[in-house]
């Protein structure tokens, strides 16, 4: 019989950004910095706009899956608190454990988002890695491949990296489970699963086609650019991963 374990997750962040904008980013604009969700089933059983943000999906036995959001507006921009809550069963210990340190991850790219692109439409990309990218060395191999091996967060580095060229990249994360680059007009989140149970991953946070909304300048890229950008990233990251991980 399957047993269910409750669990909380709660982090704090400060975002350099007004409410009205955290806002917009956690409900119409998650795959400009985490992955699009407008797919899930949830429930606002809180929607109280720019304050104050539950979301809630459930299902049988019990089972639930909770975000909640409180956006208080500071001097500098306002602080988020952030709890994700639910119930874990198999392994669930594993499970708790990868989605704190994807918490983590993923906050972090909220607030880079919220700097350097807010307001501009994005081309999301999801590539995960063949089989070979399960090895327990597979994320470091990853990291060498781009002479990224004991990089730190801050670092400027000049690099070819697929779907972008040759680009200066910056580090904005880093740490034994996560990479996060930011260039001029992208974000490249590579995650570090085979080291939780799955394979190396990442994601691209592509921002050059144009404008989301009025914050930005630019104007909204069609459908069939934003696709044709979406197939050329995939193709790209698809490649790489296979040839470093044959």
């Amino acid at each position: 019989m399957t047993e269910n374990h409750p669990f909380e997750i709660v982090q704090d962040v400060e975002l350099a950004a007004a409410p009205e904008r955290i806002w917009k980013a956690v409900t119409d604009d998650t795959a400009a910095w985490m992955f699009p969700t407008d797919q899930w089933p949830a429930v606002r059983t809180v929607d109280e706009r720019p304050a104050h943000l539950v979301t809630r999906m459930e299902g049988p036995d019990g089972w639930f899956n909770q975000l909640e959001h409180v956006i208080t507006e500071g001097p500098d921009g306002a602080h988020l608190h952030y709890v994700h809550s639910g119930v874990l069963t198999d392994n669930w210990e594993q499970q708790y454990d990868g989605a704190a340190k994807h918490t983590a991850f993923y906050l972090h790219t909220l607030g880079e988002y919220l700097t350097h692109f807010d307001g501009r439409a994005v081309v999301f990309v999801d590539v995960q890695g063949p089989d070979g990218a399960t090895a327990p060395d597979a994320f470091e191999a990853f990291l060498a491949s781009f002479g990224l091996s004991g990089v730190i967060p801050g670092e400027k580095k000049d690099l070819d990296v697929p779907g972008l060229g040759p680009v200066e990249a910056t580090v904005d994360y880093a740490n034994e489970y996560f990479l996060g680059l930011r260039t001029a007009a992208a974000m490249v989140r590579v995650f570090g699963r085979n080291l939780l149970g799955d394979r190396v991953g990442l994601t691209v946070h592509d921002f050059s086609l144009g404008s989301g909304d009025p914050v930005g300048g630019g104007t909204t890229a069609d459908d069939a650019a934003r696709s044709a950008l979406a197939d050329h990233h995939a193709a790209a990251w698809g490649a790489y991963l296979r040839k470093l991980y044959a």
